[in-house]
Parts: structure tokens; C-alpha cells; sequence
């Protein structure tokens, strides 16, 4: 029998969603609520990776996985982390963690993760896919995944793009607001490529600390820095015969854009501290929610490296502008939720339907998906009425923004503005502020990070705590 995962995780609610998760992807797991019963389950069922949530009650995470690692080595560990702790995440890496997570952090790359801790692929973000079918309907495009539902003129004109570019060895590059699906389009172009039996690699260059980034692009030897316990091949190298996928490539640090470049130019990587290039033959697909040419513009992106990349572009559609599409991701991901929750939801109600086809959708895709998710986890089933929507969603309107103009008036004053907070707890004008920053930023962390002069884990952090609270 395969050994079980063990989670460490005090909070009951994310130790059900954890657990629920990993159960439904067919993985046994042990779980513990602290340390000690932590320390006796590792001993006890002697697992195949442990899910280490570093703040725990009775003693410090660090401390924890430094014990089960002196008495397995080989143990891969995921340590996770909130409250933008991304200090803790580089301890933790350099202390001989196997990857890391920040809080909030989707399905997939929770699943991502815990796959290639149990395939040996040590790389932030890195999974290598499945092999893909051989045979496929021509006029399609694989995988069928819930961002792909959909047959609008939009996601046509996608779908005819992506046939054409997918055997190429053209760099792709990706542009989209944030949840449309650029990960799921890179993985569409590497499974209609000749290189789909190979790895496909991704790696989110924003979600991943700048001194641990080189690392983990092109990977280091044994000793070249403190923590450095074994050699590390790299997401460059982990993709040799396949595809890297570097997502939110405009974060990435400009020492770091040059050493990209120079891969680009020979095909090399060098690991950190290693003394010799080694040859790699990868395919790049990359992917923003900026506008790369105004991060040109604007010094933050080179521009040597925009022209390298921006062979072949792809634009993903925000779900707003995919007509009936809305409806038919909606549909698909209700029947998914259901059979995964055990529920018994038959369709979305006439009210529901009207209400989905003129919802401005912020979040796109990866919004529709949390809505219908939290339906069916909160209700029995049936049909899905507009009661058992979020607020947000069943007024058929979003919370009103900071300097809204009220029904029927003039827009307010500053003055006005401030007579309506007054009294109010700073908590709750804080999170009024950030809600608005985000809605103006079509739900992008990074940029509304930028607007309030924040780093995006602290607000990564804060939408955390509001979720759980």
C-alpha cells in the first residue's frame, strides 16, 4: 500500500479543504492538528511527503520539520505558509524544504505541488503533465479544462491559434487579466505540441521570492549557499524535452531578465555555483496580466528580452466578453462540485442564468469557479437559486467603491467621503479601501499591491484572514 501524505494543519476548516482536496485526487492522507501529534503520526505512518503548515500552536514549524528531516533526509516536505510570512518560506527553503506554499493558494498548485514532491520534480510551481493522447479530433484543442468550456467566437479564435502555433518551437507569450486561464492555454499549446509525452514545467515568477528565483530557474549544486544541503537540477533543466512555463514573467527581477535572456540566446543553463553550462533543448511559453510593452515602457521589463518573447502572441479573453460561455463553464463546474461534495444540484435557475450573463465577472473564470464551489459546499442542491449566491452576487450588483456616486445625486465630496467612515473601526476601513483597490484592478493582486504601496503577500495575507474570519 502507498504511503499516506501527512498534513499538519491546526485550523480545522483548512485542514477539511486540505484533506478533501487530496482525498478526491485519490491520495490517503494522515492528518494532524500540532507538532507532537505531528511528530507521532510522521514516526507512526512513515509518509511519502509531509504538508507543514509552519505556524502551528505548540512549536515553531522550522524547528519541527529540522526533527523529521534529521531522521529522513529524503522526506520531501511542502511547508505552507500565511500572513505573508515569504521570510519563513526562504528559511524554510534553504533548510531543506522541497517546495512552498503562500496562503491563499489555488487546487491546482496545491495538487502541483504534493505531485512533484512524489515524482522527485523539485521546482516552485513546477508539475510535469501526463503524457498526452495521441489521437485527438482535429478541430479541438486539449485539455478540456473548465477556463476552455465554451464555445464562443473568442475561445473559437483561440482554440484555431493554438492549433496553429502548438508545433512550432515559436515562443508563445500569454496576456490576460488574472483567472481567464493563461496557465490552462500554455498547457493547451504543450499538449497539442510534439513535445506533450515530455515535462511540462511552471514555474510563477511573482509568487516566488527574487533571492530564491535563480534557484529555482536554474537550479544549484550542493554547497553554493548556506542550505544548499544537495544539487538542485532547476525548472529549465526539469523541462528538457518539454515546456517551461513562466507565468507573471514581468515580475521578475531585472538581474534575473538578463540571465533569461542569455538561456534564450544558447540554450544553456548554470546552475548556481556550478562551473560548467549544460544544454537543454526547452520550449518557452510565458504569460502577464500586465501590459508587458508598458513594463518596457516603464524600465521594469527589458525590452531585449520583450522582443525575444513575444514571438507569437496570445490574448485570453476576460469571461465578460465570452457571450453564453459563462453559462456552460458554469454548468460544467456545478455537475464537477457536485459529484465531488456528494450533492445533488440539477441545474442554475432562470434568475441565476440572467444574472451570470451581466455579472462584469472581475475574477473571470477563476471567480465563476469560487462562486459555484461555494453554492454547492454551503447547499443541498437542486436548482441553483440567487439566495444561495454570495451577497455580492445575489444583489445583482458589486459593493459600491470608495467615491461612488449614491443613486439619484451628485458624486460626494471628499468631505463626504470621510463623514461616512468616521466611526467606523479602521479594520473595517482598511478592508473597504482594499476591496475597492481590487475592484478596480479586476481582481489582480500584484497591481492593486502596487497602488497602495503594499507587497502583494500582505495582501494575500489579509484576504486570508477575511475568508477565514
Amino acid at each position: 500500500m502507498t504511503a499516506p501524505l501527512l498534513l499538519i494543519e491546526d485550523t480545522p476548516s483548512l485542514q477539511m479543504v486540505y484533506r478533501s482536496v487530496l482525498t478526491s485526487a485519490g491520495h490517503a492522507v494522515r492528518v494532524a492538528s500540532n507538532a507532537a501529534d505531528g511528530l507521532a503520526a510522521f514516526v507512526d505512518a512513515t509518509p511519502s511527503v509531509i504538508l507543514l503548515d509552519l505556524m502551528l500552536p505548540d512549536r515553531d514549524g522550522l524547528d519541527l520539520m529540522a526533527d523529521m528531516l534529521a531522521q529522513r533526509p529524503d522526506v520531501p516536505v511542502i511547508v505552507i505558509t500565511a500572513n505573508g510570512s515569504i521570510n519563513k518560506a526562504v528559511e524554510a527553503m534553504r533548510a531543506g524544504a522541497h517546495d512552498f506554499l503562500v496562503k491563499p493558494f489555488d487546487e491546482t498548485r496545491f495538487l502541483g505541488a504534493v505531485e512533484n514532491a512524489l515524482t522527485g520534480h523539485s521546482a516552485a510551481s513546477p508539475r510535469k503533465h501526463a503524457p498526452a493522447p495521441r489521437q485527438r479530433p482535429a478541430t479541438t484543442v486539449a485539455p478540456a479544462s473548465d477556463a476552455f468550456i465554451g464555445s464562443s467566437e473568442p475561445m473559437a479564435r483561440i482554440h484555431a491559434k493554438i492549433r496553429s502555433v502548438a508545433r512550432s518551437m515559436a515562443t508563445v507569450f500569454i496576456t490576460g487579466e488574472s483567472g481567464t486561464g493563461k496557465e490552462l492555454c500554455a498547457l493547451a499549446v504543450h499538449d497539442n505540441s510534439a513535445r506533450a509525452s515530455g515535462p511540462f514545467i511552471a514555474l510563477n515568477c511573482g509568487a516566488i521570492p527574487q533571492d530564491l528565483l535563480e534557484s529555482e530557474v536554474f537550479g544549484h549544486v550542493k554547497g553554493s549557499f548556506t542550505g544548499a544541503i544537495s544539487d538542485k537540477p532547476g525548472a529549465a533543466a526539469a523541462a528538457d524535452g518539454g515546456t517551461l512555463f513562466l507565468d507573471e514573467i514581468c515580475e521578475m527581477a531585472p538581474a534575473l531578465q538578463t540571465k533569461l535572456l542569455r538561456f534564450l540566446q544558447t540554450s544553456t543553463v548554470q546552475p548556481v555555483g556550478a562551473t560548467r553550462p549544460r544544454k537543454v533543448n526547452v520550449r518557452i511559453v510565458c504569460a502577464t496580466n500586465k501590459d508587458p510593452l508598458e513594463a518596457v515602457r516603464s524600465g521594469q521589463f527589458r525590452e531585449d528580452l520583450y522582443y525575444r518573447l513575444f514571438v507569437v502572441p496570445i490574448h485570453m479573453p476576460p469571461l465578460r466578453e465570452r457571450g453564453e460561455d459563462v453559462l456552460e463553464i458554469a454548468r460544467a463546474a456545478l455537475h464537477r462540485f457536485s459529484n465531488e461534495e456528494g450533492r445533488n444540484f440539477t441545474d442554475l435557475s432562470p434568475e441565476v442564468e440572467a444574472l451570470f450573463r451581466t455579472h462584469p465577472w472581475p475574477g473571470n473564470v477563476r471567480q465563476l469557479l469560487n462562486v459555484i464551489r461555494h453554492v454547492v459546499v454551503l447547499n443541498d442542491g437542486g436548482l441553483v437559486l440567487p439566495e444561495m449566491l454570495p451577497e455580492s452576487l445575489s444583489t445583482g450588483r458589486p459593493a459600491p467603491s470608495p467615491g461612488a456616486a449614491p443613486e439619484g445625486g451628485a458624486p460626494p465630496t471628499a468631505r463626504t467621503d470621510l463623514d461616512r467612515l468616521i466611526g467606523r473601526p479602521l479594520a473595517e476601513i482598511e478592508r473597504l479601501l482594499i476591496e475597492a483597490t481590487l475592484d478596480r484592478c479586476n481582481g489582480s493582486v500584484p497591481k492593486a499591491a502596487r497602488m497602495l504601496d503594499l507587497s502583494p503577500s500582505t495582501l494575500y495575507r489579509k484576504i486570508e484572514a477575511w475568508r477565514q474570519g
